[in-house]
């Protein structure tokens, strides 16, 4: 029996579409709504010192599924969030990642990246990546297998989970926890440690938490708009 047509439903191109209503607002009402969301999230600050205080597991499962309302390419969804609680896994992921950032400041990094890192007061110990009760690792899923074992292709998949990322550090902020994009380099230990499939390669490494109590983030400026937006009237 086929499915009929309805208000809510039709068919296009021979594949079933939904129908989609979005509120609006008045110009008034959209400018200030859209100053406000602007002043919360400039609110937003990469944290370095956390706090063990536990967070419920729920907060971060609804981050992630925030996460996972990005757009990506042709609805593909290509990414794994893997949430690490283990304290010997996060001793194991800060271990390895401290040996990898040790070789990057004493040598593989250029003086001219030491000189820019250095306003951020950053070195090879990275002892938040233990403190933090949770570290979120995201991979990128390369491609996918179809249950018959052939691979099948995934695009614009860097895209798609960057912005994946950028939505759940907005959902974390909302929920009242700080994080920290830490990407040691190189990190295919990630995928070792957390057994990974041959498919995902790891993206993002985020610490999530509460703020310690006593928490310093570097007295740094964000571009004004004139530098980094540009109108074509």
């Amino acid at each position: 029996m086929h499915e009929q047509p309805s208000s809510e439903r039709k068919q296009i191109g021979g594949y079933w579409f939904v129908r989609y209503e979005k509120e609006t607002f008045l110009p008034e009402q959209m400018l200030q709504r859209a100053k406000e969301f602007f002043e919360w999230a400039n609110s937003r600050r990469t944290v370095r010192d956390f706090s063990d205080k536990p967070v419920p597991r729920e907060v971060i499962e609804y981050a992630i599924r925030t996460a996972s309302t990005a757009p990506s390419g042709a609805n593909k969804q290509p990414w794994t969030f893997c949430v690490v609680e283990s304290p010997a896994l996060k001793k194991a992921i800060r271990q390895a990642a401290e040996r990898e950032e040790y070789e990057n400041y004493h040598g593989r990094m250029s003086e001219a990246w030491l000189k820019d890192l250095a306003p951020l007061g950053t070195d090879w110990q990275k002892p938040f990546l233990e403190t933090a009760p949770y570290l979120i690792v995201v991979f990128k899923r390369i491609y996918e297998m179809d249950d018959e074992g052939a691979k099948r292709q995934n695009y614009y998949v860097t895209e798609s989970v960057g912005l994946a990322c950028g939505m759940l550090l907005l959902a974390l902020h909302h929920a009242g926890l700080v994080a920290l994009t830490h990407t040691p380099s190189p990190m295919n230990f990630l995928g070792k440690l957390l057994e990974r499939p041959d498919n995902e390669r790891p993206f993002l490494l985020i610490p999530v938490g509460y703020p310690a109590e006593e928490t310093f983030v570097p007295d740094i400026e964000r571009k004004p708009l004139e530098q980094v937006c540009v109108w074509y009237s």
